[in-house]
């Protein structure tokens, strides 16, 4: 039986992406084989596209993209007790979900939510796990604490926005205006349009935990050290943040990890109505090479959702 892929074959830019056809796999031990509803892009792909990864995540190549899972277990291997054909998963793989079927290690698996659609929980793998990451294991955020969220409008800042407020910290975000609304919705109790005036020239007093959800430049992400209180902490997923010695901020360079046990949680968080799943485009996986390429341009707001 054969089945369609998005693969690259080498390293370069959009044209490298190709919708192979390629045999189905099957499950092996401790293995299930999910039939896909949907994958979501996320802009690391990019640069793992590019081969910019390439020194601490090498690809064997050809490589099926797609990290972001959802779909339904339609053949088990052995050893997979908790898992059930017909079951609706949701996970983060190392690749492979950008096609119609995929393998994957029962481990990595978990309920989908049962109050969203199943192709729209295939946005929160790896961007609700990064911003869970983010702001509870390195931010360490707490309620009655100021957290400024800078980026707030992509697929991880949506995210960030709803947790952070979850724990009842107050959130200033920024967004462009294109996300304004959108971030409001998620909770933020201020939002700064970045297009129109510089992050510390508005802020009236310092906050306790930054979250940087964008590249900077060097005199960018100085001037955001000097928006944060002396004892705070700032974590960024993106350009990491020098921070002098003397102005007392611990600054953490994060790079996310799959944690099935945190996805859990997120997933019974947006099945109470805490989190919701913000999807701005819903797409065939044959566009995938143009999703890359408004990703490169700046021009992705939220997740986009891809179905084979």
């Amino acid at each position: 039986m054969i089945m369609k892929s998005a693969r690259i074959h080498e390293y370069g830019d959009t044209s490298v992406i190709r919708l192979d056809t390629v045999s189905r796999p099957r499950p092996g031990p401790a293995e299930v084989l999910i039939r896909v509803a949907a994958t979501s892009f996320n802009p690391t792909e990019t640069a793992l596209r590019l081969g910019l990864l390439h020194n601490f995540l090498p690809l064997e190549l050809p490589y099926a993209l797609g990290w972001d899972v959802a779909g339904t277990v339609c053949e088990s291997g052995s050893g997979v007790p908790e898992l059930r054909v017909g079951d609706r998963v949701v996970g983060r793989l190392d690749g492979g979900a950008a096609s119609e079927f995929v393998l994957a290690p029962a481990g990595l698996l978990t309920a989908a939510p049962v109050t969203v659609a199943l192709t729209d929980a295939a946005a929160l793998p790896v961007a609700g796990l990064t911003a869970w990451q983010a702001v509870f294991e390195h931010g360490k955020v707490e309620a009655g604490q100021c957290v400024l969220i800078n980026g707030a409008g992509g697929g991880v800042g949506g995210f960030a926005t709803q947790l952070a407020v979850h724990t009842g910290a107050e959130v200033i975000a920024t967004a462009g205006p294109r996300s304004a609304v959108t971030v409001g919705r998620h909770g933020a109790h201020r939002v700064i349009d970045y297009t129109a005036a510089a992050v510390d020239s508005v802020l009236e007093e310092p906050v306790d935990v930054l979250l940087n959800l964008v590249p900077l430049s060097r005199a960018e992400a100085a001037s955001l050290v000097s928006v944060v209180r002396p004892g705070g902490r700032i974590v960024s997923i993106a350009t990491p943040i020098e921070v002098p010695a003397d102005a007392g901020v611990t600054a953490t360079h994060m790079v996310a990890r799959n944690d099935v046990t945190q996805l859990t949680e997120l997933v019974r968080l947006v099945d109470a109505g805490v989190v919701t799943v913000d999807i701005s485009e819903v797409r065939p996986l044959a566009e995938l090479p143009a999703v890359h390429r408004l990703s490169e341009a700046g021009r992705i707001r939220g997740k986009v959702v891809l179905i084979p």
